[in-house]
This record gives structure tokens, sequence and C-alpha cells, in this order.
């Protein structure tokens, strides 16, 4: 993380989603008490409100935006020099594009240090269905995505991947009206992770994808078996490969690859862009390409077969 004189905190979500429920908390609590003054930047105004002048007594003041066009370099530099704050709160309206937030021209030693999302569980299928594209900008790149009032927990585990394969570093909490979900997922995985080879269907890649990001443990020296494009990146060694599927995080213009590194036995070779049957034994190395430690999969055995579908979906 970047070290800035300003740490501005971005809170995202749609209208209604808790966005204003979290901060109350949030700001309520001991561990968030610094001796600097908090500037908070409300974008929209929900049912909840803010009681400004138990928030003076802790050291936050509050500013009220009502359009976006306010939001610029001026603006934040008049803040800065009103205020002269120690860090920046934005709760943002859930209308307005974030990347457009992400984009802006900041004072110097201002620097966003941590996104957040709020998410109604019982709304999400529907802004998903309406609103996708301003629902991708919110959670990409999210420290953490916080859905609330869950009270179905059958589509959670297909939420967490939505989450997953848009921003991979995002910490996913789920909560009911008495707090925490835990141990909601289980082996909640649509192959047989018992098998002495586990086969991936096609269209089980997506979920397969995340859920070794996500459990590392449970699948470290286990075989698998999938279908994957054989791609290698600039700067791969000979021998390493990153087979992988595209996969539409927003709309046709939102394709990534997505694919862990691979690493082929002496002496075979493969053709770039073919489609490969592979088999492999998955472990766990730094990889500069992680920027840390990530999946590798030591394969066995590899052969050319038609191609599939490209393009994994996550929802």
């Amino acid at each position: 993380m970047d070290e800035y004189e300003v740490m501005v905190y971005l809170m995202t979500g749609f209208l209604e989603s808790g966005k204003s429920q979290f901060l109350k908390f949030t700001l309520a609590q001991d561990y968030f008490q610094i001796e600097g003054t908090t500037l908070l930047i409300l974008c929209e105004q929900g049912e909840e409100e803010f009681d400004a002048k138990k928030l003076k007594k802790n050291g936050v003041v509050i500013e009220t935006v009502q359009n976006q066009s306010e939001l610029n370099e001026a603006y934040f530099k008049a803040m800065d020099a009103k205020y002269d704050p120690e860090r920046v709160i934005i709760e943002w309206n859930g209308m307005w594009k974030v990347s457009e937030m992400e984009n802006s021209l900041l004072p110097d030693g201002w620097g966003i240090t941590q996104k957040l999302t709020t998410v109604d569980a019982s709304t999400f299928q529907v802004y998903m269905q309406a609103l996708k594209p301003l629902f991708v900008e919110m959670v990409k790149g999210a420290d953490l995505v916080l859905f609330n009032r869950c009270k179905d927990l059958a589509p959670l585990a297909g939420y967490r991947r939505s989450v997953k394969v848009v921003s991979p570093q995002a910490e996913v909490v789920f909560e009911d009206e008495k707090g925490e979900i835990e141990n909601i997922f289980g082996d909640s995985v649509p192959y047989d992770m018992d098998a002495p080879v586990i086969q991936i269907a096609n269209e089980d890649y997506g979920i397969w994808y995340v859920d070794v990001m996500e459990n590392p443990d449970r699948y470290k020296g286990r075989k698998v078996e999938i279908v994957a494009k054989a791609q290698r990146p600039m700067g791969f060694p000979e021998r390493y490969i990153q087979p992988g599927r595209k996969a539409m995080t927003c709309c046709a213009d939102d394709v990534q690859y997505i694919g862990y590194v691979g690493r082929l036995p002496e002496g075979v070779e493969i053709k770039v862009n073919s489609w490969l049957k592979i088999r492999a034994v998955i472990g766990f190395k730094h990889l500069s390409v992680y920027r840390g430690r990530g999946p590798v999969l030591e394969i066995e055995s590899v052969e050319e077969t038609a191609p599939v579908e490209e393009l994994v979906y996550f929802n």
C-alpha cells in the first residue's frame, strides 16, 4: 500500500445497501478514532441520517455533495484547505460511475487507500440484471465486499464467485440480521473432490478457478483434468504456459483471460492458441506473475483437443 498523508476511504454501494449504517457503526468504534480531523463526504441521502453534533465530538466533519460535477480537483483542494483532514471518507452515490472518482485529481498527499462495498443481498440479483456495469466498477479493486440482509443461503456461493472473478483480493463477508454468516459454502462444488483425478467439466471451469484461489489447501497436491486454451505470455520461460479461458465479468467490452501458470513435462512442446486437455497436479509457488504465492499446474500429460466455448460466466 502506498503511503499517503491523507488516507481516502471510498465507500460504494447502491442506494439503501447499508453504506450509512456501516459508516455510523465504524465511526463510533474506539479502534477507528484518531486525533486529527476526519472529513466525511456524503454523495447521496439514504434512510440512515448522521448526527453531525455527535460525530463532531469524535473529530468528524460532514460535507454534502448533490451533483457529481462538484467533485473536481478544485473542490478537493478547497476541502483540504478548509479542514486540513487527516483522513477522508467518501460515501459514493451508487448511480455514479466509481471509475470517475478513482480517476479524479486529488490534492498532493491524498490517496485512496481502501475501497469498501456494501450489497443488499435481497436485491442483488435485480441490480445485477439492470445495472451490472455499475456493480462491476464498485467491486473492482475493492478490499471488502459486505453482503448484508442475507435470508436465503442458497445463492451466496454464486454471489461470492461474481465478486471474486472481478476482485480476487477482496474479502467477501455475508451477514444476516443476527450478524456474520460463517461456513456456508462447505464443499459445494459441482465436481467430485474425492476422485483420484478431479474432472472439471467445461461449464465448471470458472467455479474451479475461483475455488482454487479461495481454498488452496484443499487443492494442494491434488490431480485435476481441465480443457483450456494454451497461452504463453511474454516473459514466460520455455517450459511454462498459462492455459485458461476468457471470462466476461461485465459486458462484451469487459472480457479478461483467466488461467493459472502451468509447467510442461521435459521435452513436450505445444502450439500457442491450441486447445488442450491437461492432467496436472496442483502446487503452489511464489511467482512474479502472481506478485506472491499462487497455483502452478505441474502438467503430467497434455493432448490437443477440440475447441470448447471459450467464454466463462460466473452467474
